[in-house]
């Protein structure tokens, strides 16, 4: 069971970082250079465009490695 737990908080963690990582920063960093042609498939609205998808992902994937780090803690 905790075997089964610990490869999906590794995947968690990859998304995570992942999607932290192309988010747009004050430099537009690693997400000026991949995420410039999904702007125009996704549109420039924030909240709804590519910057509000990896903001809700990178939230849920959040809660989710929290969540699953106690409940790993909790079972050793």
């Amino acid at each position: 069971m905790s075997t089964a737990l610990m490869i999906v908080l590794a995947f968690i963690s990859v998304v995570l970082i992942i999607s932290i990582l192309l988010q747009s920063s004050n430099s537009a960093g690693l997400s000026g250079s991949i995420g410039g042609g999904a702007e125009q498939l996704f549109g420039k609205k924030k909240s709804q465009g590519y910057d509000g998808i990896l903001s809700r992902i990178s939230t849920v994937t959040a809660v989710l490695f929290i969540v699953l780090s106690l409940v790993l803690v909790a079972l050793e």
